[in-house]
């Protein structure tokens, strides 16, 4: 079995594994960590996106998408998910304060690379804000 396989099915399977979990434990309030998940996947990403890069050129994914169908579904379907992404999550990023041309000239740049490195940004920030409002709730109490 090739690397390359390998590691389409490891990622197969940690994605199936993630997509679960979330299904099964997904309150209404994310832990205080939550963002360090998406962090080190952004992070694990890069590094290998990196090796990539140095390995087989740094615009390989052109030949890659543009060398038939397949390549041309593929290229289409990560636009797809990135401009969903977007469309769903740059709301509540303007809501928290989030600057949106960088985050976009980011994720144009290095794809969902950038995209996971946003959204890791966006649950810290989300949960930094609960646990401020949490706080004020409670000195709120204390006045009353």
């Amino acid at each position: 079995m090739s690397l390359t396989l390998i590691l389409a099915v490891l990622a197969a399977t940690l994605f199936g594994l993630f997509a679960i979990s979330m299904m099964l434990d997904y309150g209404p309030r994310l832990r205080k960590n939550a963002w360090i998940f998406p962090a080190v996947l952004s992070l694990a990403f890069l590094l290998f996106s990196l090796q990539t890069v140095i390995s087989e050129a740094p615009f390989g994914f052109w030949v890659e998408h543009t060398r038939n169908s397949w390549g041309n579904q593929i290229w289409f379907d990560l636009l797809l998910a990135i401009g969903i992404g977007w469309f769903l999550d740059l709301p509540q990023a303007k809501t928290l304060g989030m600057r949106p041309v960088p985050w976009l000239v980011l994720i144009i740049g290095t794809g969902r690379l950038g995209f996971l490195a946003m959204v890791a940004r966006m649950i810290y920030l989300r949960v930094h804000a609960d646990q401020r409002e949490s706080r004020l709730g409670n000195l709120s109490a204390y006045r009353t």
